[in-house]
């Protein structure tokens, strides 16, 4: 490795390159004299898959670290303010039958079991309602900021739903121009390493390229989406399947456009399970993303096409629904058995993927870009050692991801199809150990031994307690005081509720109000 300069080269464009470039070239030095030289090689031919258009609140750290504007990012990719996620149907066929993940801690998350008091309660209020105002600004349709609220500022904890195409675009033109990125359009022809060294034992040392030839680098991150070019052909890193699992491996979606251009725009993403899967419902400014996420074992394409279409046909009329020709995604629920060998490290597709529920791939990808940018100056002397905990770190997260997503299925009381009964099977020794510490605590930070967990306690306990899950309770000494507490805590919430709905313009008006005005930059 070179003294003055790290030479990194990402295969592959797409969100997982284009994020992970920006974020290593926001951080490092580009310049003549810095200490990063980044390539990025997108092949013309391939285009940007863009299933998931929801990202986490981590986004907005994301974006502003590596000095992109939210106001550019609000009216180039068609993107909305996004506070968590509805989910209806998931543990009964019940029309009646929903709850809200939001983005914001439950009241008194660090000082107090608020879900122990709220189960009196449970009755009249279900625990996001009780435990956050931002459930009931969700179901109002009301955006989490005002105008004079500063870019990537908030009252309410928010990501976004965006157009993915377009926001690789912008990333693009961002990490060519602000942040001295160089960007080939190239196919990768052939993959080098030591002569007279195995392949499989040995850092690749270049690639070449059909029109520029040979690129050497330090560091190469395979973005290459499902084909793992670099992780996968060349280092022949198998897939760790989760199918037997998450029994989901087809999605059909569509686009579908406004009635009106100034209809409301959802403030969560929609999600609503159907008798093989789940429906996602994403709403933009310009249009909705509707995709249906099924288990082909269990329903066939035209049965699964038809759930999509009268889904669409129930808002939209029998009309919109039969005009677009759905897209369809096959996929095998995975990660990578490894993600960095050598001088090769995957990230976004080519490490693995699973369907999205809970909107966790962006995620994975900012996590993994954030990891390699804040250990690259320790990879010339410790790259096995920086490999090895990426390695470690990421299977876990992948490991807890699988959990989560099948906490929502294992908890379901559906009875209408073999799928449903079929998801109550198959659980972790890890997740039936927390189901039985549920039932006498509630979710908490001693169920996940990490500082950096992709899903908190608090996150655990919306899906528990939004599935009709149940914790009975020990008497405690200072649960008459903590009542109290809890109590006040309750009615503040009521308080903010009925502030922020008088205060906070809807997410159609504020997005309406920024494509004119721009929000203020700090």
């Amino acid at each position: 490795m070179q003294n003055s300069k790290i030479r990194v080269v990402v295969i592959g464009g797409g969100t997982a390159g284009w994020l992970t470039a920006n974020l290593l070239a926001a951080d490092h030095d580009t310049g003549e004299n810095g200490n990063l030289d980044i390539t990025l090689v997108e092949s013309p031919d391939i285009k940007t898959i863009g299933v998931g258009e929801g990202t986490w609140p981590s986004m907005r750290t994301t974006l502003e670290r590596i000095g992109l504007s939210e106001t550019d990012l609000i009216c180039e990719c068609d993107a909305s303010f996004k506070q968590g996620s509805l989910f209806k149907n998931w543990y009964s066929a019940d029309d009646s039958d929903h709850y809200y993940h939001p983005f914001s801690l439950p009241a008194g998350y660090q000082q107090l079991e608020f879900s122990r008091f709220w189960q009196q309660h449970r009755k009249n209020v279900d625990f996001a309602s009780a435990a956050t105002p931002q459930a009931s600004i969700c179901r109002r349709g009301l955006a989490p900021k005002q105008l004079s609220t500063p870019e990537y500022a908030f009252i309410l904890n928010y990501g976004y739903h965006l157009n993915a195409e377009k926001f690789v675009e912008l990333l693009t033109r961002h990490g060519k121009k602000k942040l001295g990125i160089r960007h080939m359009q190239d196919k990768v022809t052939d993959i080098l390493w030591p002569e007279h060294c195995d392949k499989q034992q040995s850092p690749i040392k270049a690639v070449r390229t059909e029109k520029q030839g040979l690129l050497e680098a330090d560091l190469f991150i395979d973005c290459s989406g499902f084909s793992g070019l670099l992780i996968g052909k060349h280092y022949q890193i198998p897939m760790r399947s989760v199918q037997d699992v998450l029994f989901n491996d087809r999605a059909l979606v569509l686009q579908v456009p406004y009635q009106d251009e100034q209809a409301p725009i959802q403030s969560c993403t929609l999600s609503t399970a159907q008798q093989n899967g789940w429906i996602w419902d994403i709403g933009l400014s310009s249009r909705r993303g509707v995709g249906y996420v099924y288990a082909s074992a269990y329903e066939p394409q035209a049965d699964a096409e038809k759930r999509l279409r009268d889904y669409v046909a129930r808002d939209r009329g029998e009309q919109a629904a039969s005009k677009a020709e759905p897209r369809e995604l096959r996929f095998n629920s995975g990660y990578r058995q490894q993600f960095w060998k050598h001088n090769t490290v995957a990230v976004g597709l080519s490490a693995g993927f699973i369907e999205p529920l809970e909107a966790s791939a962006l995620a994975l990808i900012e996590m993994s870009a954030r990891f390699i940018s804040d250990n690259l100056n320790a990879l010339e002397q410790h790259m096995p050692l920086v490999s090895e905990r990426f390695n470690h770190r990421f299977s876990y997260h992948w490991q807890g991801i699988v959990e989560f997503l099948k906490l929502h299925y294992c908890l379901s009381a559906r009875e209408d199809s073999a799928y449903w009964r079929d998801n109550r099977k198959n659980l972790s020794d890890s997740l039936e150990q927390k189901l039985m510490l549920w039932q006498h605590q509630s979710p908490s930070v001693y169920d996940k031994p990490l500082a950096e967990e992709l899903f908190p306690a608090a996150s655990f306990q919306y899906v528990y307690y939004g599935m009709q899950g149940a914790t009975t309770f020990a008497p405690q000494r200072r649960q008459s005081q903590q009542a109290d507490q809890a109590e006040q805590l309750l009615q503040e919430n009521q308080h903010k509720i009925q502030r922020m709905t008088q205060a906070l313009p809807t997410n159609r008006a504020l997005i309406n109000d920024i494509k004119q005005q721009g929000l203020r930059r700090l």
